[in-house]
């Protein structure tokens, strides 16, 4: 039971880094293909953030304006 009880713990644990999105200030330079970045700037109307998608070279970027929960997002500053 115990064996039983310390995994659903460890697997709390290990899942909830996955459960929130960080939103960048600032588009990324550097972004590999189909990953995904969330970016809060003035090209979406409010209550929506740009969802920008790498791509792979010679391809340019897929941007989209999506909208998410507030208890999915967390601030973030980009790195340039």
């Amino acid at each position: 039971m115990r064996i039983f009880v310390s995994a659903v713990v460890l697997s709390c644990f290990i899942s909830l880094p996955c459960a929130a999105q960080t939103i960048l200030k600032s588009e990324p330079l550097m972004l590999a293909p189909y990953e995904v970045a969330f970016v809060k700037d003035a090209s979406c109307p409010s209550g929506k953030v740009l969802k920008v998608t790498g791509a792979i070279r010679g391809l340019h970027r897929r941007k989209a304006c999506v909208v998410l929960a507030g208890e999915q997002a967390s601030l973030a500053t980009a790195t340039p």
